[in-house]
């Protein structure tokens, strides 16, 4: 059964290497969907995949990559799209 999160991170998640991290988390466990930074510093992700994949995918952004400092994760479960080929870093502007 495919789930679908809208995960928002908070804390000192830019410019450490968070998106990355979160690409590789994602293609590890097989999960599509985008990661992307915010202008207000925070990053956003939007996965889909198996519930228990997803889990995981937000256990993983909550320690992140060794220079970040999360200080919030937030979670809103929402209808899969299936329009994901992959799991992609996105850059302002993008859609």
């Amino acid at each position: 059964m495919t789930a679908a999160a809208e995960i928002v991170v908070e804390g000192r998640v830019q410019g450490v290497g968070y998106r990355d991290f979160a690409q590789r988390q994602a293609g590890r466990l097989g999960l599509a969907g985008f990661v992307m930074n915010l202008s207000d510093g925070r990053v956003r992700a939007i996965a889909e995949g198996p519930r228990e994949a997803i889990d995981e995918f937000v256990r993983a952004l909550e320690k992140g990559p060794p220079l970040s400092a999360v200080s919030a994760v937030k979670v809103r479960w929402t209808a899969p799209t299936r329009r994901f080929a992959g799991f992609d870093v996105r850059f302002a502007g993008e859609r």
